[in-house]
């Protein structure tokens, strides 16, 4: 009986640990301090920038973020520091060349990937890490800008 009763108090605490480390959950606390969040549109694709007000670049590390269906890593502007840009390929590029080397920029779209949250168009799911442990943070209100 106890081998038993150890038995399923194992399996208990397995499935707790391996479940809860699977959960995906939105921080309800912003991991820096956002300015009006914007996104450009071309016939490449669209760019999605988060100017960023203040951030804690020694706890905090902006990674990537979903949108419209889309997955794409954040990068750092060079010139404006405080700018994180993620670049979505929405339309192929057909370049027709004899010259290999301008047949090589031709783009694929980006395919749709599944995301782990419902959000409208106007909303994005930051992936962001924070002492080492990977979150989430919603981002609302996002607007086109021409």
């Amino acid at each position: 009986m106890r081998k038993l009763l150890f038995l399923f108090s194992s399996i208990f605490a397995l499935s707790l640990v391996t479940g809860c480390g699977s959960n995906k959950e939105l921080q309800e606390r912003a991991p820096a301090q956002f300015q009006d969040i914007y996104y450009t549109q071309d016939e490449n694709g669209l760019d999605l920038n988060i100017p960023v007000a203040a951030i804690q670049d020694n706890r905090v590390n902006l990674e990537s973020v979903y949108f419209r269906g889309m997955k794409s890593p954040l990068v750092q502007d060079s010139e404006q520091t405080n700018l994180f840009t993620a670049n979505f390929s929405t339309n192929g590029m057909d370049i027709m060349s004899s010259d290999p080397a301008e047949e090589n920029k031709n783009r694929v779209p980006q395919k749709p990937e599944k995301m782990p949250f419902e959000i409208e168009d106007d909303e994005a799911i930051l992936i962001f890490a924070q002492n080492d442990k990977t979150k989430y943070y919603k981002l609302t209100g996002i607007k086109e800008q021409n």
